[in-house]
């Protein structure tokens, strides 16, 4: 499902990761899973894929960036974890990236420095624990729920008035 913009984007879901790698596939999966629902007015979905820099430039001037990538952390695959934008202050640096090593983490660094004052004062990244990284594989069960409950929230999280917003 495709909806216009008819107003200014209050708030960009950038969904990261590898649609050919199983649970590496959650932001991709996520963000059409969003567009197919339909979004509130001021929301708006990008397929960040594996295009770290192209994330960068989709941020310029938002107030609100929520970004979704699948990890492996060693915790219970489908754990969701909220990385609140304050404790992104200390991002990596960007010497020595490629295209081959480019993650979440170097596209907000890269868009810190891209955007200067036009870099949103308000970023929250959504990590999801892969069960699953094989080539081919698909979405794996625990992934999917927690997919689900993260649309859930963010769907009542948007159904709330938002300050300065008629």
């Amino acid at each position: 499902m495709v909806t216009p913009i008819t107003g200014p984007v209050e708030t960009l879901v950038i969904g990261c990761g590898n649609l050919l790698r199983g649970d590496d596939a959650a932001g991709p999966i996520f963000v059409r899973r969003l567009w197919e629902h339909g979004l509130p007015q001021g929301v708006r979905c990008a397929d960040g894929g594996t295009g770290g820099m192209d994330v960068a430039f989709q941020m310029r001037g938002v107030p609100e960036v929520i970004l979704v990538d699948a990890c492996s952390s060693g915790s219970e695959p489908g754990a969701l974890f909220r990385v609140p934008g304050a404790e992104l202050e200390h991002l990596p640096p960007l010497t020595g990236i490629n295209l081959h090593c480019f993650r979440w983490d170097h596209a907000l660094a890269f868009a810190r420095w891209l955007l200067k004052d036009e870099y949103p004062d308000n970023i929250t990244v959504y990590l999801v624990e892969a069960e699953q990284l094989e080539f081919g594989a698909p979405l794996s069960p625990p992934v999917d729920k927690a997919l689900s409950r993260l649309e859930e929230t963010l769907f009542a999280q948007w159904s709330q008035p938002r300050a300065g917003v008629a």
